[in-house]
């Protein structure tokens, strides 16, 4: 999984949020790694609609504008919970790694 698409489904865990919103958020919790462009944004919540990792719940109006509020699917939570396993598992082994190597006598 691309590290956009990872905070996009992490944007939307705690409740469902719309384009902007998903953007903030985004960028919030990757402390300003992620830097979505509204084109990048909505692209991949099409293929992640289509993949069935998110799907619209509601739909308003907001100065004549449809403003499309976004969660994600059982699936999608999934995906990202094995996603996040996976990157533990890869930092815990370098972490893991750098720590028995500094015990070593002569490692600085």
């Amino acid at each position: 999984m691309r590290e956009p698409t990872y905070y996009i489904l992490a944007a939307l865990q705690d409740e469902p949020l719309y384009g902007y919103a998903i953007l903030k958020q985004a960028e919030v919790l990757s402390r300003g790694r992620i830097r979505l462009s509204t084109g990048t944004l909505y692209s991949a919540l099409d293929r992640l609609t289509g993949e069935g990792y998110v799907r619209v719940v509601k739909e308003e109006i907001v100065n004549g504008r449809a403003r499309r509020y976004y969660t994600t699917t059982p699936e999608g939570e999934a995906a990202l919970h094995a996603e996040a396993v996976r990157l533990a598992d890869a930092a815990r082994l370098v972490v893991d790694r750098a720590a028995r190597l500094a015990r070593r006598p002569g490692i600085a």
